[in-house]
């Protein structure tokens, strides 16, 4: 039976890909570190270690709305390394940590007012200076906060992207957007705020919220309906009103009582080049150029065999389950996850795509990754697998692209693999 604390609920490389960020229900950040004997060897790009380990953030009860706070890490993000440290935010449903972590190698000996155990020395017993030298000692390393950024969020927070200006970040729960300075904890800034004045009146929420990568005044947001506003903030210190909304037309031949559940855009991320952002519904991967509005450029089946099982996924509330969706270094190809421990990437040049699995049969060490397919009926071939067989309890919702290798991370429940391209 699997810890459902252990369960990872956000997984992130850092800029450099160095180092990989987990996070789980249970509140613990787990880094790990490339291994520095496999850089210069290719077949091992992918070898990744433990580096650090902390608790981030633990159970809370607010007490006013008699509600329990779960400790649970809802996204992690990094911020541009300065020196030799490393800082990262990570957030649960209300309170949002900037942490530090940095290694000691070296400790410092020879106090001339404490003795070699750390008691204080009678100071009348001193009788010659010391100066204290730095000894080496084991590598330790720390993690510890900087910042905590509470009480902003009247409800739960969704998304942290830290701005390029490396400043500011910004947070965004169901109804609003706050922006936020790195070294002011207490007060930030509402920018976006779409809760009516009266709550039945209620028809979107906010699902989604990134930074563009090169251009500190523009965000997007993405929301339950399926559309995503793109923002200036030069426009005005209250971004109610967007600069684009980004919409595809409705096909009223599809038309179904799911229609809009599986409309709701659960994950949005601009390309490294600033020029598109992609966008994941429940059962597909929408490209857009920031330059047209009425339809994306580029649009992926994820799952389409799924269609005609929305039925029992709406009974066992799966159509609400949270997909998310990255680009590799040189956004030439995207990935996103599906049920059954599948994850798909697709390739935006040659339009080819591929399913493929990560699980402990499958995933053996040096092993190479067979394609996966799934039948829809009619006759089943040999290695396919049938949709009524798919294990929609093992579903991959997070994963990540080193910024520079074919190296990705694949969070699978309580699972991470780490997989990267084959070197023939």
């Amino acid at each position: 039976m699997q810890q459902v604390a252990d369960i990872i609920s956000t997984v992130e490389f850092n800029h450099s890909g160095e180092l990989l960020a987990t996070g789980d229900k249970g509140g613990r950040v787990v880094i790990f570190q490339h291994e520095e004997e496999c850089k210069n060897r290719l077949q091992l790009r992918g070898e990744y270690n433990v580096y650090s380990t902390f608790q981030s953030h633990e159970p809370e009860f607010d007490y006013l709305k008699s509600l329990e706070i779960e400790e649970k890490i809802n996204k992690i993000r990094w911020l541009p390394q300065q020196n030799s440290a490393h800082f990262l935010l990570s957030t649960n449903d209300k309170t949002i940590k900037l942490w530090k972590i940095s290694e000691r190698d070296k400790r410092a000996e020879g106090y001339n007012l404490k003795d070699e155990n750390g008691r204080l020395r009678d100071p009348f017993r001193i009788t010659s200076l010391r100066v204290p030298v730095l000894m080496p000692m084991d590598l330790m390393v720390e993690a510890s906060p900087r910042r905590v950024f509470a009480n902003a969020h009247t409800y739960h927070i969704n998304s942290i992207s830290v701005n390029s200006d490396h400043e500011t970040y910004l947070s965004a729960d169901d109804l609003r957007i706050n922006l936020w300075h790195l070294e002011i904890t207490d007060r930030s800034f509402n920018i976006v705020d779409i809760k009516p004045a009266n709550m039945e009146e209620l028809t979107e929420v906010i699902t989604a919220a990134e930074c563009h990568p090169n251009q500190c005044n523009v965000f997007v947001y993405s929301s339950s309906k399926g559309t995503i506003r793109l923002c200036d903030m030069r426009a005005a210190a209250l971004c109610d009103r967007h600069t684009k909304f980004f919409e595809e037309p409705e096909d009223p031949s599809s038309r179904s009582f799911f229609s809009e559940i599986i409309s709701s855009i659960s994950d949005v991320k601009f390309s490294h080049s600033g020029r598109y952002m992609m966008t994941r519904d429940y059962l597909s991967v929408k490209v857009w150029d920031l330059n047209m509005e009425n339809r994306p450029v580029e649009t992926y089946q994820v799952h389409e065999y799924l269609r005609s099982k929305l039925c029992s996924l709406y009974e066992n509330d799966c159509i609400f389950d949270k997909f998310e969706c990255c680009w590799n270094g040189s956004d030439s190809a995207i990935m996103t996850g599906s049920y059954n421990n599948f994850f798909r990437m697709f390739d935006r040049n040659t339009r080819k795509d591929i399913t493929l699995e990560a699980s402990r049969e499958s995933s053996k060490p040096r092993a190479t990754l067979k394609p996966r397919k799934v039948s829809t009926g009619g006759k089943r071939k040999k290695d396919e697998i049938s949709v009524d067989s798919l294990d929609f309890n093992k579903k991959i919702l997070h994963t990540a692209w080193h910024p520079k290798e074919n190296v990705i991370a694949v969070a699978a429940t309580n699972n991470l693999y780490i997989f990267q391209d084959k070197i023939n």
